[in-house]
């Protein structure tokens, strides 16, 4: 073997370090993304328009928002099941206190993502201190917040908002939906603090092995505090945005939203068992998540017909990200 061999196959190499990033979870999603789009782009002539590209920015941005702190909660080993409801819940809180208790709609507003953010904190605080398991005890509030949602509603739903508080949903910014910058934004915070952070070392050794984790000094419990807390706010902010887009609050706003948000961070390789997954990935999976439902929709495939492609699509991840983690482990 020659001396530019050996260069080629060191893994500090240029090459070396392209072939890991293109055979990365990541980098074969990726790829199938832009497949995807090519494929699409050729059955659809209504898929490849400029239009509507931005228009699939302001839909995906709700579930985008929720995923990127769901990222952290299963990287943990967790699950929050409950997003769904407090998306709902967050938006009826928001509605009633303008239209029926008087509030300054800017005042509606604080207390409805506080409302959220207490509602995550509840999820965490019986996780840490009362030791329920995430999967019951986010199954639990996913009801309990719903309910709320619907008792405060009583069936009634809200509009009649002024047009500056639409901006947020249906507005733009240098051409670009507004959602679609804060989602950016908010990506670019998430991925930076779980690749950069001690907090994301944390979280990462947290799913890795909690109770080592425990003994290595670090506070296991306050991290899932702030992770589940952080699920509620982004909840709370992706339900405030739905009501800016639609101009309307019901009660089951956020319904089957967790079936997306989780089917996204494990597209994206972020391994249910706990202790791998990336911010790129998720981000990626929602965007191919999204993709998917509207080429399929515009190519004229049915729901249930965009449903067996995506959970084919899902199966296929898993498969995937198995045999990546198999293959790392063997090396």
């Amino acid at each position: 073997m020659t001396t530019s061999d050996l260069s080629i196959s060191q893994p500090g190499s240029k090459l070396g370090r392209f072939r890991s990033l293109l055979f990365s979870q990541e980098g074969i999603l990726f790829i199938i993304l832009l497949l995807s789009i090519v494929v699409l782009s050729v059955i659809s002539e209504p898929f490849r328009t400029v239009d509507n590209f931005l228009n699939q920015g302001r839909q995906l941005a709700e579930v985008g928002l929720v995923a990127l702190p769901m990222t952290y909660i299963i990287i943990t080993g967790g699950i929050d099941l409950s997003v769904g409801s407090i998306f709902g819940l967050t938006a009826i809180v928001l509605g009633y206190s303008w239209k029926n208790l008087g509030l300054p709609l800017e005042a509606a507003i604080v207390l409805a993502l506080t409302i959220a953010v207490l509602a995550g904190l509840f999820n965490g605080l019986l996780i840490v201190r009362m030791g329920v398991p995430p999967l019951i005890m986010t199954l639990a509030t996913l009801a309990l917040y719903r309910g709320l949602a619907q008792g405060i509603s009583e069936g009634r739903s809200v509009t009649g908002y002024p047009d500056w508080f639409l901006h947020l949903g249906q507005g733009s910014v240098a051409g670009v939906p507004t959602q679609v910058w804060l989602l950016v934004i908010s990506a670019i915070i998430a991925g930076v603090i779980l690749s950069r952070t001690t907090f994301g070392r944390s979280i990462y050794a947290i799913g890795n092995n909690e109770t080592g984790a425990r003994f290595s000094g670090i506070a296991v419990g306050r991290v899932k505090l702030l992770i589940y807390s952080a699920s509620g706010l982004m909840a709370g902010l992706a339900g405030w945005i739905f009501v800016s887009r639609t101009t309307t609050t019901r009660s089951d706003m956020g319904s089957g939203l967790e079936l997306d948000v989780i089917a996204a961070v494990v597209l994206g390789g972020t391994s249910i068992f706990g202790g791998s997954g990336s911010i790129v990935g998720t981000v990626i999976g929602v965007v191919l998540i999204q993709v998917l439902k509207n080429g399929l929709q515009l190519a004229g495939i049915t729901v249930d017909g965009t449903i067996v492609v995506i959970g084919f699509v899902l199966l296929g991840s898993v498969f995937l990200n198995n045999s990546i983690q198999r293959r790392r482990g063997a090396l």
